[in-house]
């Protein structure tokens, strides 16, 4: 294996990945052989029809599901050497999470939700506390760091999702399908906001979409048919 350094080294690298659900029984071949890198910086949609293994990939790539066979490296991490204990360590560590229904904890604040990884890490109160604000102000939520998931429309609490899986500081944002549950108007202002933190802060974002309008914006679309990679292209994308 080459060794890479610094920022020269691959954000994500995958090898032979594949993915075989009931083994046993009637096999399911959602991977079949996924060779793929991700370099820092990449706005980067993962597309396919239903089952293409869109998300099974992104599980896989997250530390959420193990592979059949074949690896997948992380900043040239082979996670599935890391026992259980280390494997959540690495992922709130080096992973941030976008998911479609939200996930955000009801009986917290928008502050306290994004505060919370912070605080599952070991950060003082006081940096928990500042970072999250500066964090809800960065997706456009000054005013609204004190309303719980309950008070906040759908695109706001994709925003504070966001802000949350920008505090750990990762290496990179996986979002599967972000936008499923939001009207045109919370979709363009979501995406324009993760396009400002890609451009701006240099964020990693890999979607997993249907949704066109995401398509749209990505500079760089994968596709997947039957667990494959049957394109890969690179796109020039009007930001204006």
């Amino acid at each position: 294996m080459p060794t890479q350094n610094g920022n020269n080294m691959s954000v994500i690298r995958t090898e032979g990945l594949t993915k075989v659900y009931n083994p046993d029984q009637v096999p399911v071949h959602a991977l079949n052989g996924v060779d793929l890198t991700i370099e820092k910086g990449e706005f980067t949609a993962i597309v396919g029809p239903s089952g293409s293994g869109k998300t099974t990939l992104l599980n896989i790539i997250g530390g959420l599901d193990e592979p059949t066979g074949g690896k997948a490296f992380i900043r040239g991490t082979d996670i599935s050497t890391l026992s259980d204990r280390e494997l959540i360590n690495f992922r709130l560590n080096h992973i941030g999470f976008v998911f479609q229904s939200f996930n955000l904890i009801p009986v917290l604040t928008a502050l306290e939700n994004v505060s919370f990884i912070m605080q599952m890490q070991g950060r003082p109160a006081k940096e928990c506390r500042e970072k999250s604000i500066e964090l809800l102000e960065e997706v456009g939520l000054k005013d609204k760091i004190n309303k719980r998931p309950s008070e906040l429309s759908g695109g706001q609490q994709q925003r504070v999702a966001v802000a949350r899986a920008l505090a750990s500081k990762p290496d990179f944002v996986l979002a599967d399908e972000p936008t499923a549950n939001l009207d045109s108007v919370s979709t363009a202002e979501l995406l324009d906001m993760m396009a400002e933190l890609n451009e701006v802060e240099d964020m990693t974002f890999i979607f997993s979409t249907h949704d066109q309008r995401v398509i749209d914006r990505a500079r760089r679309v994968i596709t997947l048919v039957d667990g494959k990679i049957d394109s890969d292209e690179e796109r020039t994308v009007d930001s204006g």
